[in-house]
C-alpha cells in the first residue's frame, strides 16, 4: 500500500479508479479497505482514495487521545501531500465526523459530501457505547469483538436471511485470523475523538452540498443525531432507509451504491 507524511504521521491508503477525486473516511475500528464494496461502483466515475485512519490498519497508531479536528487535519494534509485541491466526501460513522471537521477547517478542499449515519454531538447514551466498546475491546478476542460490533449495527432482516447471516460468521473468522488487528490504544482513541466531537453550534457554517443518509433503525447513532445534522447544515439533502441500522449500506448495498453514485455525479 502506498503511504504519505502528513499531519506528523505516516498515512496508508488505497486508491481505485480515475477521475475527480472521492476521498473516502471509514468508521471506527475499521480499515480503508471496508470500503471496497462501495468503491467498485463509484470507482467507474472517480478516483477513489480510502486510507486508514490514525489509529488503525496500516497508519501510524500514536497514542491518543485524538480529536475529530486533528483526524480532519489528517486528510488536510493527506490531501496536500497527493496534490489534490478539492475533493467530493464521503464519511461513514467516525469518518462522517472527521468530513465534518474537513468542511469546517478547510471548507475549500470539499466539493461536496455525503454523511452516513452521522452525529454533531454526542449524549449520554452515544458516549456510554463509545465506552462500552473500548471495554469490550479489552476484554474479548478479535471473533468476540467483531460478534459484538454485528449486533451493534445490523438489524433483524439481515439476521433472517440465510446468506447475510453466514456472512457474520465468515467476518468474525476473519478478524480472528487478522495479523494486524487493532491495537487496543488506537481504538480507544479513536473512541474519544467520537465522543468529545461537537459541532453543533458551528453547522450553520457548512456551505458544501451534503447528502445525509442512514437507517431508521440504527441503534448505534439513532436517526436523531442524523437529523440534527441534517437540519443544521443548510445545503443538504436526507436518505433515510426503511429497515435498516448503522450499517445500511451493507443493508441494501445495490441502491445505496446506485443511490450515492448517482447523487455524486450530481454535486
Amino acid at each position: 500500500m502506498p503511504t504519505v507524511e502528513a499531519n506528523g504521521i505516516t498515512i496508508s491508503y488505497t486508491e481505485k479508479g480515475s477521475g475527480d477525486p472521492l476521498i473516502c473516511i471509514m468508521g471506527i475500528t475499521a480499515p480503508g479497505a471496508v470500503w471496497e464494496a462501495h468503491a467498485e461502483e463509484w470507482s467507474k466515475h472517480f478516483r477513489c482514495i480510502m486510507p486508514d485512519n490514525r489509529g488503525v490498519g496500516a497508519t501510524d497508531k500514536p497514542e491518543g487521545p485524538y480529536t475529530s479536528a486533528m483526524m480532519a487535519d489528517d486528510y488536510a494534509a493527506l490531501m496536500d501531500a497527493l496534490g489534490i485541491e478539492k475533493a467530493r466526501v464521503v464519511g461513514c460513522s467516525m469518518g462522517s465526523i472527521i468530513a465534518q471537521q474537513l468542511m469546517l477547517r478547510h471548507p475549500e478542499k470539499v466539493s461536496s459530501a455525503i454523511l452516513m449515519c452521522p452525529w454533531a454531538r454526542c449524549d449520554r447514551y452515544a458516549k456510554y457505547i463509545f465506552d462500552h466498546m473500548v471495554n469490550c475491546k479489552a476484554r474479548f478476542t478479535p471473533g468476540e469483538f467483531m460478534h459484538w460490533l454485528q449486533t451493534l449495527i445490523f438489524t433483524k432482516p439481515f439476521f433472517d436471511n440465510d446468506d447475510c447471516f453466514a456472512s457474520l460468521a465468515e467476518g468474525q473468522q476473519g478478524a480472528d485470523l487478522d495479523p494486524t488487528p487493532q491495537p487496543l490504544h488506537g481504538l480507544a482513541a479513536q473512541a474519544e475523538a467520537c465522543k468529545n466531537h461537537d459541532v453543533f453550534a458551528d453547522l450553520g457554517k457548512i456551505t458544501a452540498p451534503c447528502l445525509v443518509i442512514g437507517g431508521k433503525n440504527d441503534i448505534f447513532t439513532p436517526l436523531w443525531m442524523a437529523n440534527e445534522v441534517a437540519g443544521g447544515i443548510p445545503n443538504s439533502e436526507t436518505y433515510f432507509y426503511d429497515d435498516a441500522g448503522h450499517a445500511f449500506h451493507f443493508e441494501h448495498m445495490a441502491d445505496f451504491n446506485a443511490r450515492t453514485s448517482e447523487w455524486l455525479q450530481a454535486h
